[in-house]
């Protein structure tokens, strides 16, 4: 019979393995097992066995230059993009609005305690803010929060606070945060979670009026003067206002 210490040493496998996939991305599509090793803090041995095991299930693919994302990625990758697809009326409404304004678009829905990025289009400049696909941020600061909280309830307004960095006392400040977005229609922030990046966000509603998602601008806090935040505003309201009267799915509803 298994003891409670062999579940526990299978889920810190489990966890040491994602560990080893999520080292991948764009600028590093190859791991070296010295770079798993340096990075993860794992014994040669152990770095070396997860390997070959992710290696066996084609998670990873091995290569004379060290070891790549495997064929078996591009099943749950098919799978992952099939739920997160959204309609391509709403995508091009989000690659005209960063072409008008020139800044970072995020669609963030809210899960738990955080915000999920499900859409994005960068904004055309060097200098931009950006945010991955499928990222998960805190729901403590940020114009998107103060869109998202809207209609959570008190007992998650209160776990959010306590994962602040303020501790249980910022709900107080969340709170008004909501009701402030709620009374102007829209939400902006300058450097809350992340020092010179600001954003303004706009709801996105379901038929009934609920939040259904933030629409958001992002981008250097220099860039976001009163006078463009005016724009911006005017422009995330007409583009939000034909998401929701497009309407869309998403797998965390």
């Amino acid at each position: 019979m298994p003891s409670e210490n062999s579940g526990e040493t299978g889920v810190r496998s489990v966890q040491r393995a994602f560990d080893i996939l999520s080292l991948l991305a764009e600028g590093r599509r190859t791991l070296t097992v010295r770079e798993v090793v340096e990075e993860t803090g794992l014994a040669k041995t152990t770095a070396l066995r997860l390997l070959q095991t992710l290696e066996q299930m084609g998670l990873l693919w091995a290569t004379s230059k060290g070891y790549t994302a495997g064929p078996a990625l591009w099943r749950w990758a098919h799978l992952a993009k099939s739920a997160w697809e959204l309609p391509p009326e709403i995508m091009q409404l989000m690659r005209e609005l960063a072409a008008r304004q020139r800044e970072t678009v995020n669609l963030y829905v809210a899960k738990g305690i955080h915000r999920v990025c499900i859409a994005q289009q960068e904004s055309p400049q060097s200098l931009r803010h950006v945010v991955r696909v499928g990222d998960e941020l805190p729901l403590w600061g940020g114009a998107s929060a103060k869109i998202l909280l809207r209609d959570v309830p008190e007992t998650v307004l209160k776990r959010v606070a306590a994962n602040s960095p303020y501790g249980k006392e910022h709900v107080e400040t969340l709170r008004q945060w909501v009701v402030q977005a709620a009374e102007d229609g829209y939400a902006v922030s300058h450097g809350e979670r992340e020092p010179g990046t600001s954003a303004v966000a706009m709801p996105v509603t379901s038929g009934s009026g609920a939040i259904l998602a933030a629409l958001t601008l992002s981008g250097p806090t220099v860039r976001f003067t009163d006078d463009k935040i005016e724009g911006f505003v005017a422009d995330l309201r007409e583009a939000a206002k034909r998401m929701t009267d497009r309407g869309f799915d998403h797998p965390l509803r």
